[in-house]
């Protein structure tokens, strides 16, 4: 029996390094679409179980969505995630040959996974990254906004008006692709949009956030999307040691959103109000209340999802 071979690739913006998992040598090919075509072509002949590239802020794109074309079966990890299984491994060094011979490595194990299913996925089509693109670009906008405010704190009032224009300039931007995220929405998504826009506390920006970044919402179950974005408590136990239940991990663009939705559903929706005050009452700190509402409201959104229904206090008062 012929020994089943796995393939790790680091990306890089320009070149592709890629390893087998029978072999120390790798081999670079470029990030375009020559390199990837040929990588293409190498891979369906070897015709590896699983194919690992790490996430490389969109780089990794092409070639993953290439290959997955082909019928190989690609997992695009989180760079944490491959950083976590390099300590295990006892590996602390770092280049782009032993990235890609790590990553290598990770296939074969991950291969063996209970959950393989949850790496080894469809990656978004053209419609979703378009939204992501949106949501991304949104995020920059802002935060370019909250740099020039800070920066006029301390400006000479020479450079003021120059940062007040471009802080002028930015939020005309902002609202640009305010409008283009709304016209994606009522295109792609009214119904749904319309439906999870009920929910006190969560508009249409949260709206675009949950389903750009967040695909599975409505397709998995409550405690599987909760341990997905980050909210559902982990156990900190070892012998007779019983650590305090904490969060970790997750998708923090998501989580932040939700945060942010939470406080306002506390502050004015009757619903999460009281399931806060009844937290409270029963002695949870602050925070772990308001993670508890989290929680809640994102359960509440994966139902409406999964149904194609609207808020109704009645239903969700539990």
């Amino acid at each position: 029996m012929s020994e089943l071979i796995f393939v790790g690739v680091d990306v890089a913006s320009e070149s592709l390094e890629v390893a087998r998992s029978d072999r120390h040598e790798t081999w670079q090919v470029s990030n375009d679409e020559s390199g990837i075509a040929q990588l293409v072509q190498q891979l369906i002949e070897l015709s590896p179980p699983l194919i690992v590239l790490e996430a490389t802020g969109g780089y990794e794109f092409a070639a993953a969505s290439a290959l997955q074309t082909q019928g190989l079966a690609v997992a695009v990890v989180n760079p944490r995630t491959a950083r976590d299984f390099a300590r295990a491994m006892g590996l602390l060094a770092k280049t782009d040959a032993l990235d890609a011979r790590l990553l290598a490595s990770f296939a074969r194990v991950l291969n063996q996974h209970p959950e393989r299913h949850r790496f080894v996925k469809p990656l978004a089509d053209e419609e979703r990254q378009r939204l992501q693109a949106l949501v991304q670009r949104r995020r920059q906008l802002i935060e370019m906004i909250t740099a020039e405010k800070l920066r006029r704190r301390q400006a000479h009032a020479a450079s003021r008006p120059s940062v007040d224009r471009v802080v002028a300039y930015l939020g005309q931007e902002l609202a640009a692709c305010d409008s283009a995220v709304a016209a994606h929405l009522q295109q792609y998504h009214a119904e749904l949009a319309a439906a999870l826009s009920t929910v006190p506390g969560v508009g249409r920006t949260s709206v675009a956030v949950l389903l750009a970044d967040l695909p599975e919402l409505g397709k998995i179950d409550r405690r599987r999307i909760a341990a997905l974005v980050g909210v559902a408590p982990m156990n900190r136990d070892s012998g007779q040691m019983r650590g305090q239940r904490s969060i970790w991990g997750g998708r923090h663009d998501v989580r932040r959103t939700l945060y942010m939705a939470t406080l306002v559903a506390v502050r004015f929706c009757a619903v999460f109000r009281t399931h806060y005050e009844r937290l409270l009452a029963n002695g949870k700190a602050k925070k772990v209340a308001l993670v508890a509402c989290m929680r809640k409201l994102l359960a509440t959104l994966n139902s409406m999802a999964k149904h194609g229904s609207r808020w109704n206090p009645m239903m969700h008062d539990s």
